[in-house]
C-alpha cells in the first residue's frame, strides 16, 4: 500500500473503535466518525436485516468510512453432555431466581460470516470489513475483497500475523492480552502464547510488510503515543467508549467500569465457552474464570440469558459479562467525540 492506512480511509485522526457486541449499535460509531475516526459495527449478533439497517442508519448520519466486524469461528457440533453439565452447574442459580429448568435455553447466539452476511456487505459497501477468530474461507474473502472494502482481522501472535497476511489482509489488529473483550486467536488457543502489546506490537511490525493497528490496553493519548511509536499506523480502542452516553453499556457495567472493581480484569470463559476478558463477578467467583464447564464457543451464552436478566433487574451484575481492558479504570463517561479528539492528542504530542 503506497498510501497509509489513514490517508486510503480518509481519516483525520488514528483512532480505530473498536466493535464491541452487545454493548453498542451505530451511534457510537457515527460519534466517532463524526470526530475523524473510524467507527465500527459489530455484526456477530445481528442477522443480516438487522446489520443492513445498521449500516444505513450510519450512512443517513455519518459521510464517514466504517468498519463492519464479523466472528469467523466454526461453529462446534451439538455437545449434549457438555450442554447439560452446563446446566447443572447452572442449576442453583436457577433456584435461587425462581427459574425453572424448562427456562434454561440452549445454543449460542453469535453467528459466523457467511454467504448471507457477504450478500449485505456486497449490497451496502462499508470501507473496511474486519474479522476476529482468523478469517472466513477464501471465497467469502474474495467477494469481501471484490466489493474494494479493506480487508482486517485480529492477531494474538506473530505467527497468527504472517498467517493473516499470507491469506491476503489489508492491515492487522495486533491485539494485546490487556484487550478487553474476547481473544482473537485463531492458530492456537493456549493463552500462554499470548504477549501484551508492548511486547506484540514490535514483533508483528517487524514480521509483517502490511499495516498493523494496535489494541490492548489503550485507554490514553501517552498510551495512543507509544503505540505508534512501536510501529502501529493506528489503534482501536474499545473500553474506553464504554461509558460514552453513545453506548448501550447496561447499567451493572457501566456501575463497575464506574467502580474501583475496574481496576482489575480477569479472562474468563464462562459467559461464551471462550476466554475473554472482564471484571470479576460472582459467576466467576463462584465457578472459576476459565472453568471447563462452560462448553464450547459460543455455546454458553444463550442458559445465562435468564439468569443475566433476572439479577440485573436486582440492580446484580452477578451472571453479566461486564467486558472491560486493563485499562478500564481509565475510561471516562463523556461524549465519543470528545474521548476521540482527546485520545488522539496522543497522535500530535
Amino acid at each position: 500500500m503506497k498510501l497509509s492506512l489513514l490517508q486510503h480511509l480518509s481519516l483525520s485522526v488514528p483512532i480505530f473503535q473498536s466493535p464491541m457486541a452487545g454493548s453498542q449499535d451505530h451511534r457510537l460509531a457515527v460519534a466517532v466518525s463524526q470526530a475523524g475516526g473510524l467507527g465500527a459495527l459489530p455484526a456477530a449478533m445481528l442477522t443480516p436485516e438487522g446489520l443492513r439497517a445498521q449500516i444505513l442508519a450510519f450512512r443517513a448520519a455519518s459521510s464517514g468510512p466504517l468498519n463492519v466486524n464479523f466472528f469467523c469461528h466454526l461453529p462446534p457440533a451439538p455437545q449434549p453432555d457438555a450442554e447439560q453439565a452446563w446446566r447443572d452447574a447452572l442449576h442453583p442459580y436457577y433456584e435461587e431466581h425462581a427459574l425453572t429448568p424448562e427456562q434454561i435455553p440452549s445454543g449460542g447466539g453469535r453467528q459466523p460470516f457467511d454467504t448471507s452476511m457477504a450478500q449485505v456487505i456486497e449490497d451496502t459497501r462499508p470501507e473496511v470489513v474486519s474479522f476476529h477468530f482468523g478469517l472466513p474461507t477464501a471465497d467469502l474473502v474474495a467477494r469481501v475483497k471484490a466489493t474494494g472494502a479493506k480487508v482486517l482481522s485480529s492477531a494474538t501472535t506473530v505467527a497468527e500475523a504472517q498467517s493473516l497476511e499470507a491469506q491476503g489482509v489489508d492491515a492487522v489488529i495486533a491485539q494485546g492480552l490487556e484487550a478487553g473483550g474476547h481473544r482473537g486467536h485463531f492458530l492456537d488457543h493456549d493463552l500462554s502464547l499470548q504477549l501484551g502489546l508492548m511486547a506484540l506490537l514490535p514483533q508483528i511490525v517487524q514480521a509483517v510488510s502490511v499495516p498493523v493497528i494496535a489494541a490492548g490496553g489503550i485507554a490514553s493519548p501517552p498510551a495512543v503515543r507509544a503505540a505508534l511509536a512501536l510501529g502501529a499506523q493506528a489503534v482501536q480502542v474499545g473500553t474506553a467508549y464504554l461509558l460514552c452516553p453513545e453506548a448501550n453499556t447496561s447499567a451493572v457495567h457501566r456501575a463497575a467500569l464506574s467502580s474501583p472493581r475496574a481496576a482489575h480484569t480477569n479472562l474468563t470463559r464462562l459467559f461464551s465457552g471462550r476466554p475473554a476478558r472482564g471484571i470479576p463477578n460472582r459467576l466467576m467467583r463462584d465457578l472459576g474464570a476459565l472453568s471447563p464447564v462452560a462448553p464450547a464457543f459460543p455455546l454458553a451464552s444463550d442458559a445465562l440469558a435468564p439468569l443475566r436478566q433476572a439479577a440485573e433487574r436486582l440492580g446484580r451484575d452477578d451472571f453479566s459479562p461486564l467486558w472491560a481492558g486493563q485499562a478500564a479504570a481509565q475510561s471516562r463517561a463523556q461524549p465519543a467525540a470528545t474521548v476521540t479528539q482527546w485520545l488522539a492528542t496522543g497522535a500530535s504530542a
